[in-house]
């Protein structure tokens, strides 16, 4: 048997060939990946790992938190990761954001050869207080950035609330700049 820091060293390499979710802050990829776990099971000849109670991920502004992750690897590529929680959560900083996004439900999944993130059970996305998009089930295709939701159960509906702008919030439409007569071009004045 090896080492557990060994173990925890190839899975956290593991997991570094996870695609960014949604429109991520392009430098996370390059920070390390820290895992934090009350207990961690690793079986790396069935390529699968478990931690569990008060798990946390976080890799540069990507912070997972649940009760239970599960990543399962094949031919040293992650297939799955499973995080559960009460809820299980996401936050994220995308590129050229002030705000994180986040995200929760009683089950995120990501499944690396579909290239989706599966969020179930009382699944809510949000990047500000203005804007929350929920429902039982919410899918983000990582690979052409888009999100399906609904459609799991009968009376399962998909919510988004969008807030009125405040009459301060919204900037006026810029003027259209005059445009000048060409310098060799005299210019031409109408009276009334």
């Amino acid at each position: 048997m090896r080492p557990v820091n060994h173990l925890l060293l190839g899975c956290a390499i593991w997991l570094l060939c996870l695609p960014l979710p949604v429109r991520a802050l392009s430098t996370d990829r390059d920070e390390p990946i820290n895992i934090e776990a009350d207990s961690a099971t690793l079986h790396e000849k069935m390529g699968s790992s478990t931690y569990r109670g008060n798990v946390h991920l976080r890799q540069g502004t990507l912070h997972l938190h649940g009760d239970t992750m599960t990543v399962q690897i094949r031919d040293d590529r992650i297939e799955e990761i499973v995080l559960t929680g009460s809820p299980a959560t996401y936050v994220q900083r995308p590129d050229n954001a002030d705000q994180d996004q986040h995200a929760e439900a009683g089950r995120i999944e990501y499944l690396a050869n579909k290239e989706r993130l599966i969020l179930l059970d009382n699944a809510r996305v949000w990047q500000s207080e203005d804007e929350e998009f929920s429902s039982e089930r919410i899918v983000f295709n990582l690979a052409d950035n888009t999100i399906n939701a609904g459609g799991g159960s009968t009376g399962d509906r998909v919510r988004i609330t969008l807030q009125p702008r405040k009459s301060g919030d919204t900037e006026p439409a810029p003027e259209p700049a005059p445009n000048p007569a060409p310098a060799d071009t005299p210019a031409t004045v109408i009276s009334p």
